[in-house]
């Protein structure tokens, strides 16, 4: 329980803070591993069946702590893709997707309910950002796609609805219980992270001791059209950005993504790829080339394929390492965003 009598949800601790909170009401620490075990690994959802937990214990959890999930109000199904629209306590609405890839499943979610970051093509900053999600509220999103589907998720992308360094704290909680070996056990090299480049916190998270992927939104090759359809270039532009990659790279040495959204007619030409190659060279980086989920609500349009395998090639011979997404969704509400979107509507 906070401090202002408000009942905490326990998925939003890590295990060290609950190791303090056992030791506030004194108990012995291990008694948090133990609650760990129940809730991640043996996923129950009530303090009752805590059974190697002694009942006073488990009444003062009670007290404490509520247990409450997101609830599942639609889903939307496709080849190899599932769409989930979630409702939280407060009926904010939020999303998340799964993906089936050859090497295992993998859960986008989201960290914020809107987004104000206002980039220009996104569904998600077209509704602004009402609040950051709390941990328990990202942690949610996992756990219940995992009771419905009945099979693990073997990696985790924070790229959904939000920025997640707009929403740092809660998000590195998020990261360090479900990495926990107790927790839902996810290998920090199985989460990527999602920015569109705010540059204090990159820093911020190039000092924590967690090698988990870095993807930065980057859609641009220079400020000018960077500041068309991102407005947080204008307050960090690329050579700054990419002073900071060029950092963090050092410091954790990581590798960092480049996702490149793709634009027919904005930012999909041969020159832009040799001047996105001009930028990176040199750069422990692979670009990420994302083909565009057009929606009803925004005007960009999905570059065609032979576009999409020109600027692939470009790239290539400028020594550039890229891939191509595979592309999800097609037949649902598959662009960030949009199935809250519509509902919302």
């Amino acid at each position: 329980m906070l401090e202002n009598g408000e009942i905490m949800n326990l998925y939003g601790l890590t295990r060290q803070e609950l190791e303090q909170y056992f030791t506030r009401i004194g108990e012995k620490k291990f008694k948090a591993t133990q609650v760990f075990e129940w809730l991640y690994q043996h996923r129950v959802n009530s303090m009752e069946e805590f059974s190697n937990i002694k009942k006073e214990i488990r009444e003062q959890l009670q007290k404490d702590f509520s247990l409450e999930l997101p609830k599942v109000i639609k889903r939307e199904v496709d080849t190899d893709v599932e769409k989930y629209l979630f409702e939280l306590e407060d009926q904010e609405r939020i999303e998340a997707v799964l993906m089936r890839h050859n090497y295992g499943l993998s859960v986008c979610v989201s960290s914020e309910v809107g987004c104000n970051m206002g980039c220009k093509f996104c569904e998600s900053g077209r509704l602004k950002k009402v609040r950051n999600l709390e941990t328990h509220e990202m942690v949610g999103q996992i756990l219940v796609i995992e009771s419905l589907i009945k099979e693990r998720i073997s990696s985790v992308v924070i790229m959904g609805i939000g920025e997640p360094l707009d929403n740092y704290d809660n998000v590195i909680r998020f990261i360090k219980i479900i990495n926990d070996a107790k927790g839902i056990s996810i290998g920090a090299r199985h989460i990527t992270l999602s920015t569109c480049g705010i540059i204090p916190k990159i820093k911020d998270l190039s000092e924590l001791e967690i090698q988990i992927n870095l993807a930065i939104s980057l859609h641009a090759p220079n400020d000018a059209l960077r500041n068309k359809l991102m407005p947080i270039n204008k307050a960090y532009p690329l050579k700054e950005l990419m002073e900071t990659i060029n950092d963090y790279i050092k410091k954790t040495n990581r590798r960092v993504t480049i996702e490149y959204i793709l634009l027919k007619d904005v930012n999909d030409k041969k020159e832009h790829a040799k001047e996105l190659a001009n930028l990176l060279r040199g750069m422990n980086v692979y670009v990420n080339l994302i083909p565009y989920n057009e929606t009803n609500h925004i005007e960009f349009k999905k570059s065609d394929k032979q576009t999409i395998d020109d600027f692939y090639e470009t790239l290539q011979q400028e020594k550039i390492q890229v891939t191509v997404r595979r592309e999800f969704g097609s037949s649902i509400s598959a662009a960030c965003g949009q199935l809250r979107s519509k509902e919302v509507k």
